[in-house]
């Protein structure tokens, strides 16, 4: 198949399947006589890995390991797990810091729930007194 008909069947376009090649993630597929490139159903098996990766937020350069341990004959399950574990717990520090930020402004909000939404009095250095008098957490 041509790179249109592998990208449909994907479900990503040309230039990211070229980009991918590029950068080595997909390899250079071999090329009809006319130039175009030529791809086969272990092409549009490695894309369709590589963009489920994407979307459990492998980087590429992951995807790359998780590629080469298979290239080398090896399974790859105990890295993919150390990269499953490290992504679980940067969404839960990511998830305590959203927590975090979400009570200091319903706090902000429940403070300031009395004032006017703009100062009737512009003060000399103050852009807006919402934000600059709104207490600054521990982490800060």
């Amino acid at each position: 198949m041509r790179i249109s008909e592998l990208a449909r069947a994907a479900g990503v376009t040309p230039p990211t399947i070229r980009y991918y090649e590029a950068i080595g993630v997909l390899p250079a597929p071999p090329r009809a006589a006319n130039g175009y490139r030529h791809y086969g159903p272990g092409d549009l098996e490695r894309l369709r890995f590589v963009t489920r990766a994407r979307a459990l937020d492998f980087s590429l350069d992951e995807i790359r390991e998780v590629l080469a341990f298979r290239e080398r004959g090896e399974a790859p399950c105990r890295y993919v797990l150390e990269q499953i574990r490290a992504k679980i717990a940067e969404i839960d520090r990511r998830m305590a810091a959203l927590a975090q930020l979400k009570q200091e402004l319903e706090q902000i909000q429940a403070e300031t729930a009395h004032l006017l939404p703009e100062s009737p009095a512009v003060e000399e250095g103050c852009v807006c007194h919402l934000i600059q008098a709104a207490p600054v957490s521990a982490g800060e």
